[in-house]
Order: structure tokens, then sequence, then C-alpha cells
């Protein structure tokens, strides 16, 4: 081989050497390149990792945060709970000691309500109407003495009215009572003006709108809770069964309620009140149906229950007797010969008559609006609060809110009932008090001496004696 072609050679050789040992290199540094670059999508990935997690955990509260709430929420079923029991026991504790307690217990109630909604309106905060030198810096232009004074001359009048109609033998036969009884109406009238007068003169130029607005709501709030709590009175005063048993009817529809709702309840029924039910709606209503006729049946024995007030002074514990109203009185109802042979089939025994009292068919009446009308006394105060983006009215009774939270149904109730006993159910009867009316508003001194005369004559031809 010649010189040339060993050169040749060689340097082919070295070239192809070459060419592998970069091949070589380039080949290390690739598996070099994706060693040091797989740490850092390890990395990535672990970086990922913990953000997903802070996305979670921002999502999800914690568990200490979960635990607080469910633990607040215990607490407020415990305390609302407690609280429950203890209204009832101080409602049944009230009914066994008599009338005045009651009616005491409605007028507390009434005033505490009313403080509440009177309370959401106030001129504090409101923007004068115009620039008012006089009015800056000073009190509020509606002073709250002008609110509780129209609550005061309107409890006047009412609450008069229910005595001397209630109470006219007692009234019209005491002589210091008497210039009351027979000038009531217009000393009621003269209040109510002087209570006007204060208002206007009370007018602030800047504040004339609001102030307007706000005496209407004075008086609307006042034909709701006050004249509402009259008739819950009168319906004391006719007999505590017409006040115990609606009130009864509304709170076991409310309980019933709820009890089907947290059970079956899966369709809204409203949207003022989102926690309220189709299902649960439905099952208190039948369920206040059945309560109703065994729970007005039992109290109807008592006649501390049924008899209308004579004296203020009467408990549970007293000796009360009255000529009942026909509708406490038993009946036997006859029934069908169909009906008749089918069940005496099944109870094995004859079965010609079933004993029932009109009564009965009164707290159908009674259950019915309980569960199908009073509840939108609640809806009205769920939309009320709604207005005023409040939780509760008040924080007068722990774990139920305010007074008015709680009493919301029961005006709604009282008034019908008022109104369902006086059209249906009173008996109109001529009284010793309403003649005793007609004798002193109606007839002179000279009249009166007269009639006294004739009436001991009458009484002594009777063979009975008189002084």
């Amino acid at each position: 081989m010649t010189t040339g072609g060993l050169a040749s050679r060689t340097s082919y050789i070295e070239g192809k050497y070459m060419e592998r040992a970069s091949a070589t290199e380039s080949e290390e540094d690739q598996i070099e390149d994706s060693a040091q670059s797989q740490p850092e999508r390890s990395d990535h990935k672990t970086r990922d990792v913990p953000r997903s997690r802070d996305v979670e955990q921002a999502i999800k509260p914690p568990a200490t945060e979960q635990d607080a709430e469910r633990t607040k929420k215990r607490q407020n079923l415990v305390t609302r709970t407690l609280w429950t029991f203890i209204m009832i026991g101080g409602f049944i504790g009230l009914l066994l000691m008599g009338h005045v307690y009651m009616i005491i217990l409605v007028m507390l109630c009434q005033t505490l309500v009313y403080r509440e909604v009177t309370a959401l309106f106030s001129l504090k905060g409101a923007t004068p109407e115009s620039f008012d030198v006089e009015t800056k810096g000073k009190k509020d232009p509606w002073s709250k003495t002008l609110n509780w004074y129209f609550f005061a001359v309107t409890n006047y009048f009412l609450y008069g009215e229910s005595i001397i109609y209630y109470f006219k033998h007692v009234v019209f036969a005491d002589g210091q009572l008497l210039p009351f009884a027979t000038n009531h109406r217009i000393i009621s009238f003269t209040l109510y003006t002087i209570g006007f007068m204060g208002f206007v003169m009370s007018l602030k130029r800047a504040y004339l709108k609001q102030q307007f607005g706000l005496f209407c709501w004075v008086h609307m709030s006042l034909l709701l809770i006050v004249v509402s709590s009259h008739f819950i009175v009168n319906n004391i005063l006719e007999g505590l069964i017409w006040f115990w048993v609606p009130a009864s009817l509304v709170i076991c529809n409310d309980v019933f309620a709820y009890i089907w709702g947290i059970t079956l309840g899966r369709t809204p029924l409203i949207k003022l009140s989102p926690k309220k039910t189709v299902e649960g709606f439905v099952g208190a209503f039948w369920s206040t149906l059945i309560f109703s006729v065994a729970w007005g049946t039992y109290f109807m024995r008592f006649n501390y229950m049924t008899c209308p007030v004579h004296d203020l002074g009467v408990s549970a514990w007293s000796q009360v007797k009255c000529a009942p109203n026909p509708v406490f009185v038993w009946h036997e109802w006859t029934i069908w010969a169909p009906l008749r042979v089918f069940f005496s089939q099944v109870l094995g025994r004859s079965i010609t008559v079933i004993p029932y009292a009109p009564y009965q068919l009164h707290l159908l009446v009674f259950a019915i609006f309980a569960s199908l009308v009073a509840p939108f006394g609640g809806f009205f105060a769920s939309g009320f609060k709604r207005a005023f983006n409040i939780k509760d009215f008040g924080h007068s009774i722990p774990g139920h809110g305010g007074m008015t939270d709680r009493m919301d149904c029961q005006f709604l109730m009282g008034v019908f009932t008022y109104v369902y006993y006086s059209s249906l159910i009173r008996e109109h009867h001529v009284t010793v008090g309403s003649i005793l009316q007609m004798i002193v508003s109606g007839l002179t001194l000279e009249e009166q001496l007269e009639l006294m005369k004739d009436l001991r004559r009458y009484m002594q031809g009777r063979g009975i004696m008189t002084v």
C-alpha cells in the first residue's frame, strides 16, 4: 500500500471515530438534559397539587368553623326548645289563675309587638327635604311620646268599651263609675283630639313627608295590633275556651308543619318563607283537624272554660256555674240504616246513634282557618321583614326572636274567632246589666224612682218581702 493510500485510510477512520464520539456526546447531553428537566416537571406537578388543595380549602370552610357553626345551631335549638316549654308553662299557669291574668298577658304582648313594629320607623337617620336651620342639630322631630300617647288613648277607648259592655251590672250600679260609663266616648274623642293637635304642632318643614308617613304608619299599627288585641280580650270575656282553643290550634298547626316539613318536605310553598313546604302545609292541615276535635271536646266539659266572665276574681279552683251555651249541649245523631248495619258488624255491637256537640262542628271551622288562612299572617310578617332586611322583629324571646314573630298568626286567628262567635254562636238575651244601662241612660231621676215603686209593688204582690 502506498503512503498516500495509507494516509487517506487513516483520515477516513479518524472521521468515523469523531462522528461516533460526537453522536455519543449528543446522546449523553440529551439524557443529561432530560434528567435535569425531569425534576422541573415533577416540581411543577408538586406545585400544582397544593394550589388545587388551597382552592378546595378556600371553598370548604375549615373543620373548626363547621364545628363552631354546628355547635351554634345546637345551642340555638336547645334555647328555642327550653323557652318554648317556658312559654307554654307560663301560659297554662296564667290560664289557671283567672281571666284577669290572661287579659294582662294579652296587653303585655300587644305592647311588645307595638314597640317592635314602631321601632322600625324613625326620622333619626332621615335626610331633610330642605335645609332648615331650626331643625339642624335637634332631636327626632317625631317624638316617641306621640306614638305611645296614641297607643294609650286607643287602649282607653277599646278596653273601656269592653268594660262597659261586659260589666254593666257593676258600672251602672256604682255611682263613682257612672260618669265614666256615660261620658266614655266623648272623653276618648277629646283625648285623641289633643294628640292630633300635638302632632300638628310637632311638624317641621324639612320632614313633612316623613312625619305624615309615620303618622299613617302609627295608625295602621294601632289598627292591626291594638284592635286585634281588643277582639282577643273580648274572646276571653266571652269564655276562656274561645281564646284558649283557637290559640292552641295555631300553635299545633305550626308545630305539625315543622314536623311534616322536615320529614317529607320537598316542594317549596311560598317564596316569602323558603322553609315552608307544600308537604308540611298539607300534613299540618289534616293533623290540626284531628287535634281540634279531641282538644276542644276535652275542655268543653269545664264550666270555668265555657262560662262568660261575670266576676274577674274567679280562677280554675272556683266553683263556676252558668247556663251552658247550646253549642256545648250534647245531641244524638241517628245513623243511616246501611251505616248502622256496617258499624254494628265492624264493632260487634249494635250502634244506632252517635253523640255529638255542635261545638265540635265549629271546631272544624276553626281548624280549617288556623291551617289555611292564619299562616298567611306569618307570610305577611316574613314579607315585612324582607322589606326591612331584618331576620327577626326583636330579641325579647331567646331563640324565638321578637314577640311579633310569635304573635303574627294569633292576631288574625283572634279576630276571626270573635267575628265568627259574635255572628253565629253568641246568644243575645236581655240581661240585668243591659236593663240597668237603659234605665240609667234613658230615664230621668223621677222616672227611675217611679220604676222602683212599681217594681217594689210587683214584688210584694208576688209574696216577696222587700225593704
